[in-house]
């Protein structure tokens, strides 16, 4: 896999405002929001879509998740809720081909005909 933007965020080549950083993984925010909180979780690892992760991926695959609960802990978002989801090829909305957790969080996001149904603060 060549270097994408990502691996460059990863290497400090380019910047990026990082919210998070562990042996494994990365955390920073999106440049181009769809939510008042949006960030961005990555392996360190490349691993370039979904379909190319592998059995021994598991660990970061599953660090991935797990970080996201604890900076939206963290971050005070957890408990109203939030979504973290991959996009996966063209089809599926990716245009980085490095494994990447969106987390989006601050408003609700569920289908509309159902939020007039969710508890206001």
């Amino acid at each position: 896999m060549s270097d994408t933007l990502f691996t460059k965020i990863i290497n400090r080549e380019i910047p990026a405002d990082i919210i998070y950083e562990d042996e494994l993984s990365l955390a920073f925010k999106d440049i181009n929001p769809q939510a008042p909180v949006h960030f961005l979780i990555i392996p360190k690892k490349p691993i370039a879509t979904i379909n190319d992760i592998e059995s021994q991926d598991r660990e970061v695959v599953g660090h991935l998740y797990l970080v996201a609960a604890k900076l939206a802990a963290e971050m005070g978002f957890a408990e109203d809720g939030y979504r973290a989801v991959m996009n996966c090829n063209p089809h599926g909305g990716q245009t980085v081909y490095h494994l990447h957790l969106h987390v989006l969080a601050g408003k609700p996001l569920g289908w509309p005909p159902y939020q007039d149904k969710l508890k206001t603060a």
